[in-house]
């Protein structure tokens, strides 16, 4: 089975338009992001035009914030600042890279919780997009009922968490980087849906590829072809989030090719994780505008 991001991400993005549309005929102006980059390469511009190409499909209004050199620190909050404090702006990305001189976890500090989509505020009331992106492609895997109705598609966290901690509990899952846009924030979600995972980075010392050739389930966020079909056992579900460019074409950790006789699920790169974890960005964006304009 191919899980088809891109499908899943416009079933998303096309519910979403119409609860924008709902609050619009009741006069309200549509949510606005605004995304903050600085020195963006052009794989960090090719993500960003995929996320103003969601907004506009959904009807949001997309504003980006570009630094064409790193500023000094204090100058970036005061403008980040700035923008969190307009009432028509109900969404803040910044988006990463960051210069090593502008990352740090206190930026988030000059961003209002309710407007910080991505979900990395203690006691956030957003869930991760990437790691929604993740649970959604494993509930396609392993889940029953129709998987092409938004309903299903989408993760509600209390609703799925049983579903979750009964189908997983006998599967062993394997989580590859610990990166804080990737394997933190996935594994951090799946902990609270009661998901077991073992996690393997570049400290891990001895026997990785061990609890790679056991496991159910590999997710890999790590950015480099770091799994290949030797390494696995029959029937298992790998989910890709991790990305690469390899003589000018975007593929993932592994080659879909090379593992697709061996997976039981795989998720294609492109095609795959990203466009849901843009999706679930959009999801957040108008949670975030909802509740802001008080909206049922």
């Amino acid at each position: 089975m191919i899980i088809n991001g891109k499908i899943l991400g416009e079933h998303i993005l096309v519910h979403l338009k119409e609860e924008i549309k709902k609050g619009v005929a009741k006069g309200i102006n549509p949510p606005r992001i605004v995304i903050f980059s600085v020195k963006p390469e052009n794989e960090t511009e090719s993500f960003m035009k995929n996320k103003k190409k969601a907004a506009e499909f959904i009807g949001a209004d997309f504003e980006l914030v570009v630094y064409s050199k790193a500023p000094r620190f204090q100058t970036f909050v005061e403008k980040i600042s700035s923008i969190a404090q307009r009432t028509d702006v109900n969404g803040i990305v910044i988006q990463e890279p960051l210069p090593s001189s502008l990352t740090t976890v206190t930026l988030f500090d000059y961003i209002p919780i309710e407007k910080e989509i991505e979900g990395f505020k203690k006691k956030s009331p957003y869930s991760y997009p990437i790691g929604l992106a993740v649970l959604t492609a494993i509930k396609q895997t392993y889940g029953q009922g129709d998987m092409d109705d938004v309903e299903n598609i989408l993760i509600r966290m209390e609703r799925d968490t049983v579903f979750f901690k009964n189908v997983m509990k006998r599967k062993k899952v394997v989580l590859l980087g610990r990166g804080k846009t990737g394997g933190s924030p996935i594994g951090q979600l799946l902990r609270s849906v009661k998901i077991g995972y073992i996690n393997l980075n570049s400290q891990t010392k001895n026997n990785a590829e061990s609890f790679i050739d056991q496991a159910d389930i590999v997710i890999s966020a790590v950015g480099k072809k770091v799994i290949t079909a030797p390494m696995l056992k029959s029937g298992v579900a790998l989910y890709s989030v991790g990305m690469r460019k390899e003589n000018g074409v975007w593929k993932g950790d592994y080659d879909d090719e090379e593992i697709a006789t061996k997976a039981v699920a795989y998720t294609p790169t492109p095609g795959g994780i990203g466009p849901l974890n843009v999706a679930y960005l959009m999801h957040n964006l108008v949670e975030a505008w909802k509740s802001q304009h008080n909206i049922d």
